[in-house]
């Protein structure tokens, strides 16, 4: 049976496919043995480096204030990312030269610029010219790197999702008498939202992930950063970077099962957006169509 995008895999493909996948599958095994076996070798797998874990001065002293300033600086530059990105996305879109210009020049500027660079410039910029305290000032930098960077790329796939919708429907929009904002906000980017959701959760990935530059060049207290005081104090360098990791996978699994379950809800409710008439109303409405076709 074939399918719109591809041909469904005969017999020969099939058995092929099989054996890649047993072929992976035990490269994969072999890979992880010997990654457990040079560990072993190397004593990391020794249950004294492990143990601190299991312990709670660990994780109240190290890792759990460290996770709370991740989320705090990742939730901070979220919020103010996306309708920033938004704005300037819409703006870009704008008939308007002096709108669209001046955006498109904020968006490409700061798309271009590292987010490293942007928050180093962020904290000398607090360093020298605000009234920002010491140990304020990586956070306020942190935020405003991750605003700058992910704002303006934000805005690129708002820009991008509402030119994928097909031209009929602002153009049905505005045959019905909805000026632009109207057709903005009422007809394109409720469904752009959904199309755009996928690449806009990735976009806020990678800003839980790049918190922690902050911490490796600009002194912030994010997890990676209370990793290696961690580190200095038990000695557990491989081990602490194998829990700090885990933490992450974990950290952005949870927000891709949201963003899942959240795409899943919008669409499901766009499907159910239907009136069901019961069957008397059903013949009112059909005895008016005949009235009204008959008075035309």
């Amino acid at each position: 049976m074939n399918s719109v995008l591809y041909d469904a895999p005969g017999p020969r493909a099939k058995r092929r496919n099989v054996l890649f996948s047993v072929a992976f599958s035990i490269l994969l095994i072999l890979l992880l043995w010997w990654i457990w076996q040079t560990m072993d070798d190397k004593n990391q797998l020794e249950w004294a480096l492990w143990k601190p874990f299991t312990e709670s001065q660990a994780w109240t002293t190290y890792l759990l204030p460290g996770l709370a300033d991740t989320l705090k600086a990742a939730a901070l530059a979220m919020l103010i990312a996306l309708p920033l990105g938004a704005f300037f996305g819409i703006a870009r879109l704008s008939d308007h030269r002096w709108v669209r210009i001046p955006a498109g020049a904020v968006v490409e500027f700061f798309r271009s610029i590292p987010v490293l660079l942007l928050m180093l410039f962020a904290n000398e910029f607090y360093a020298r010219y605000t009234g920002v305290g010491t140990e304020q000032r990586p956070l306020y930098a942190v935020v405003t790197g991750l605003v700058l960077y992910n704002a303006s790329v934000l805005a690129e796939i708002v820009r991008a999702g509402i030119l994928s919708l097909p031209k009929g429907q602002s153009e049905a929009a505005m045959a019905v008498g909805m000026r632009k904002g109207q057709t903005m906000t009422n007809v394109l980017l409720p469904q752009a939202v959904t199309a755009m959701l996928p690449a806009i959760v990735s976009q806020l990935v990678v800003i839980v992930k790049d918190t922690a530059l902050g911490g490796v060049m600009i002194g912030f207290t994010e997890l990676l950063n209370t990793r290696t005081t961690l580190a200095a104090v038990y000695g557990n360098v491989i081990p602490s970077f194998i829990v700090v990791a885990i933490i992450y996978i974990v950290l952005n699994f949870i927000l891709t099962s949201f963003a899942s379950w959240l795409e899943k809800r919008l669409r499901q409710g766009k499907k159910s957006t239907g009136v069901v008439l019961k069957p008397e109303d059903a013949a009112i409405a059909g005895a008016a169509g005949t009235g009204a076709g008959g008075s035309i």
